[in-house]
């Protein structure tokens, strides 16, 4: 199970038990998922990235490899107290959700959901630096945002 902490949506809890599901994960992790505005993820992203713009969604690992999430694989990363692995940090910008939302044509909450699955994938160790990662990383948000009802 995957438990979603801080401003994180229904819709996200969804799309983290469909992820934990389909790609056959163990054990129990957590993710923080905050909502920022346009300042605040192009601070993050200048800090964290050295670049100075806004942007979508910034996902923030905390692992350094994808284990069952138990206490004896990752003793320093587990919280006792949600009882779970912490996976790492969402940061979704909501101003720039919205706008895609309107450019896509859907709903503000499919985009939110989807940048959801988006950032739960890169701390899950996925990428899209190359074309045939990016294909994965695609059909693999494509397969979880269909399981929860939300497809294009």
């Amino acid at each position: 199970m995957i438990k979603v902490t801080g401003e994180g949506t229904e819709e996200m809890q969804k799309a983290a038990d469909a992820a934990f599901g389909l790609l056959e994960l163990e054990g129990d992790a957590l993710v923080e998922a905050e909502f920022v505005d346009g300042a605040e993820i192009r601070a993050l992203n200048s800090r964290t990235r050295g670049i100075d713009r806004e942007t979508d969604v910034l996902s923030f690992p905390a692992l350094d490899e994808i284990r069952p999430f138990t206490y004896e694989n990752y003793p320093f990363e587990y919280d006792d107290y949600n009882h779970g692995v912490m996976l790492g940090s969402i940061a979704i910008c909501r101003e720039i959700s919205e706008k895609q939302a309107e450019e896509y044509g859907h709903s503000v909450l499919r985009e939110q959901t989807y940048l959801f699955v988006h950032g739960l994938l890169h701390l899950l160790g996925y990428d899209h630096e190359k074309e045939e990662d990016r294909t994965v990383m695609r059909e693999t948000e494509e397969k979880i945002m269909n399981a929860i009802g939300i497809g294009r």
